[in-house]
This record gives structure tokens, sequence and C-alpha cells, in this order.
């Protein structure tokens, strides 16, 4: 797979600046702490039990990142598309074993940030730190608390059309068992709000 790698740490650059503003010199010491991973699909970046040491961005390509009971059913926890951020942050926060499994659904090219070294630049680089504050305000608690009502509030066919507004052709992309797990619903549940819509639509 071919990878422009400019052209992803221009967009990973950009990601942080939709939070907070970065200095320059503060971006080069994130370069720094950088590595470029491909995986194939169905390869796992990280398995339940292994403790992250990287948090991902997305350049190309899909993840996510699923549970597997004591029956040995999934259910997907998220699901990760270009421009977005993907680990778990349980895990390399406190040091302990991951609760889930990330395996990438494409072929996936990721920029890996190690954990360990960004903390420590945060210490050192207010704006770093804005971004951190910002990005986990967003994230694991506004769009969180949003995910948790909609699954109570909504129901399974409002939580598709959500899905497919935020990830325009992710059912072009994703294979529909994913997309079922992910809004919860089975995927013979999904296949009749997929006819439901086309029929109305």
């Amino acid at each position: 797979m071919m990878i422009d790698k400019e052209a992803c740490i221009v967009e990973l650059k950009s990601k942080f600046e939709s939070y907070a503003s970065i200095e320059q010199e503060s971006w080069l010491l994130m370069r720094s702490i950088i590595d470029f991973q491909i995986l194939k699909r169905e390869e796992v970046l990280l398995r339940h039990g292994e403790v992250a040491k990287n948090f991902y961005y997305v350049c190309k390509g899909a993840l996510r990142a699923y549970f597997t009971n004591s029956d040995g059913d999934t259910y997907n926890k998220n699901i990760f598309l270009e421009n977005n951020f993907a680990g778990s942050t349980v895990s390399y926060l406190q040091k302990t074993p991951s609760a889930f499994t990330l395996e990438a659904l494409e072929d996936s090219v990721l920029i890996a940030i190690n954990y360990k070294k960004y903390r420590d630049l945060i210490t050192k680089k207010e704006d770093l730190k804005n971004f951190y504050i910002a990005y986990l305000e967003k994230n694991w608690v506004i769009e969180k608390e949003q995910r948790e009502i909609s699954l109570v509030m909504q129901n399974a066919t409002q939580r598709y059309l959500q899905l497919l507004q935020q990830y325009p052709n992710i059912d072009q992309r994703i294979p529909q068992l994913h997309i079922a797990s992910h809004i919860g619903v089975t995927p013979t549940q999904l296949s009749r709000i997929r006819k439901e819509i086309k029929k109305n639509s």
C-alpha cells in the first residue's frame, strides 16, 4: 500500500488544531514520537488482555473495537474511520489489560503515537495539554453521553440513520454484521431497517 506520509501528518496536525492551536515547536516534538503502521484487513492491532502503549490516528481504512463474551459472541464497541483517533484509552491511562480487541476492517494506514512520550510532552507544552483536555471533553464526555442516550432514547432505525449521517459511505465499506453490532441489532434486523428505508425513500 502506497503511503503519502506527509499528507497523513498534515491531516493529523489539522485534527489536533480542530481542538486547540498548536505551536510549531510543539508540533515538531509531536512528530518525533510518531510512527506509521500498516494493517491488512482482519489484522489485529491490539488484543484483548494486552496493555496498550500507543493511541492511533486513522489516516486510511477502518478499525473496530469489539468485546467477546463467554459464549464467543462479539459486540462492536466502536468503529473508527479516517480522521479519527483509536485506541484502548483505559488501558494506556491505567496501564491495565485492554478489555477489547482492535481489528482492521479494511487495509489501513495508521499513525501510532506513543502514549508515555505524549504524556511527557503535555506536561511541558501548554498547547498540547489544551488539545488533550478539549479532546477528552468532546469525545469522552459529550459524545459518550450522546451515544449512551441514543441507545436508550432512539430506535434502531434512528441510530442507523444517524450513523449514515456521520459516515455517509460506511454501509458501502463495512460489512453489515459489524454495522448491526455497532447500533445494537442483529444483521436480520438491520436488513429489515434498510429495506424499510429504501421503500420509503
